[in-house]
This record gives C-alpha cells, structure tokens and sequence, in this order.
C-alpha cells in the first residue's frame, strides 16, 4: 500500500490546493502582463468615453466658470436640428458610396494580384502607396485636381466645358468619395489578398476538374468563403467612413453650402468654433450609437459562420 501513496495523494485535498493556487498564480501573471495595456485603454478610450456622454449632460461651455445641467435637453435639441440630419445624409451618402466602391474595387483588384505573375509586387506597391499620403497632402493635392484647373485642362482636349467638381452639390460628395477611394484603397486590398491566400488551392482545383469556370469559382468558392474577412472590411470602412472630417473640411469646407457637411465637422463646428462642448459631445454619442447600429447590422448579415 505504501508504493501507491504517493499517486493516491495527487488528487486529494491538498494537490488540488496546490493546483488551484498554480492556476491563480497563472491567471494574476497574464493579467499583470496586460495591465500597462488595460490601464491605458481604461484612461484614453474608455474614460474619455464616459466623460463626453456626462458632458452632454451639460450646457458645457467651454469658457464658462460652472457648467449648467441640462438633462437629456441636448439630445432633444439634436432629434429637431435639421442641420444635423443634413449632415447625416451628407455623410449616409458618402459613406455608403465610398464603402460599396472601395470594398467592390478592392475585392476585384485582390482576385487579380492573388495569382503570381512579373511585377506583382509593383503593382501591390502602387495601389498601396496612396494610403501613405497625410489627409492633408491628399486633400491639398486632389482640391486643385478636381476644382483649380487642372483636371479641366485636360477636358479641354476633348472638347468639354470647365466644371467645378468640388463647387457642385450633385458632384461633391461622389468626387469626394472616389478620392477616398483612391486615398484608402490599399488598405483593404491587403486584406482582402490575405483572406484569398488562406482559401485552400485544392478547393478551385476540384472545382476546374468538375468544369466550375472562373466565374463559378469565385461564386461559389471564393465570395463564401471570404465571409469573415468581408465582413470585418466592411465594418472596419463603415466605422472610418463615418468619422470623415479631413478630406470635406480641406477640399470643400462642407459646402457649397451645407452639400458635403459631416457629422464630424458640425461636431467640430459646435465644439471648436461656437465652444458648446455639451451639444457637441451629444453629437458624438449619436454618431457612436450610429456606427454601433450599422455595425451591428453588418455582423447580423455577414456574421454567420462558414465551414470548409
């Protein structure tokens, strides 16, 4: 009996003590490891969070030496400011144009660079090379394109009259959209490309045996199949494209008139020219809840599981 103690006492009373201390002593050592990481998250990401939905609690003025509680009076104010829901039009439209192009433009573009050929690498150079370019830069660059001559010199060869892309309510927004498109295309490309990769050979020869053609193939092969990686291009556009404020404040300054005006520039409008951080804080909220909406939605569409 005494040869088999030792293994009876594995599982008695004190070896799970001592498992269950192991295990604890695991867990607090992956936890201290992302602490640094937790505490930052907690104070730049979600604090800030918190606090700007208790200043739009607030008739926040920015210079003011107390801040008068307001209730919910800021959001009231949003439901019937028909400025807002101009603006959220304006960037509904942009956002669902920029991120249907872009995600199509970049899907097509993947297919064709997924296969190895000469200069392959070129090519994956090009397109990605815009997303290097500063909002700034892009902007500056595309205005005198689009709306200082440049771009009509060269329609003046073919015998069209001059036109102001950026000067136009029914061109803005679709201009401003195809350079972003431009601007962020490489993004999803790369993407897209890993999402191919990671899609087994075997599966399109089977289907090339069977006499499945390439648009077959792509139907019932590639487009099931990148799902999961659709799905996250597609949020991952919506969030950004929703949040645009660069390239509509530098190439048409939200006009002509109200035409191109986002919610991210009426936000910075509230906050940083007329100093009501209150409203401009429920501005935020809104557009937070927006972007959880569609998202949501998104992931309710594309998010079911696919298994090969």
């Amino acid at each position: 009996m005494s040869d088999y103690a030792p293994a009876l006492s594995v599982s008695g009373p004190a070896a799970r003590r001592r498992r269950s201390r192991y295990r604890t002593l695991q867990t607090l050592t992956n936890y201290a490891f992302i602490a640094p990481y937790l505490v930052f998250f907690l104070v730049f990401s979600i604090g800030p969070v918190v606090y700007g939905f208790y200043m739009s609690l607030f008739h926040w003025q920015i210079l003011a030496s107390r801040q008068p509680f307001s209730g919910l009076d800021n959001y009231n104010h949003l439901i019937h400011d028909d400025l807002f829901w101009t603006s959220f039009r304006n960037t509904l439209y942009f956002t669902a144009l920029t991120v249907v192009v872009e995600a199509a433009a970049a899907l097509a573009v993947a297919v064709a660079l997924r296969d190895s050929f000469r200069g392959r690498a070129l090519f994956q150079f090009i397109f990605y090379a815009p997303v290097t370019l500063s909002a700034a830069v892009m902007g500056v660059v595309m205005t005198q394109l689009l709306n200082a001559g440049t771009l009509n010199y060269y329609l003046g060869f073919l015998g069209l009259a001059n036109f102001s892309f950026l000067s136009n309510s029914h061109t803005v927004i679709p201009a401003i959209s195809l350079v972003s498109v431009w601007w962020g295309f490489g993004f999803p490309l790369l993407i897209f490309l890993a999402g191919l990769y990671n899609i087994p050979a075997t599966m399109y020869e089977a289907a090339q045996i069977d006499g499945a053609g390439a648009l077959q193939s792509f139907v019932r092969i590639t487009l099931p199949l990148l799902k999961p990686t659709t799905l996250f291009v597609l949020v991952i556009l919506t969030i950004a494209h929703f949040q645009v404020f660069a390239q509509m404040y530098i190439m048409s300054g939200g006009g002509p008139g109200y035409d191109s005006l986002s919610i991210v520039q009426y936000l910075y409008q509230n906050a940083w020219q007329f100093y009501n951080m209150g409203y401009a804080s429920a501005i935020a909220v809104a557009l937070a809840l927006i972007m959880a909406a569609f998202s949501g939605g998104l992931f309710k569409l594309l998010g079911q599981r696919f298994e090969f």
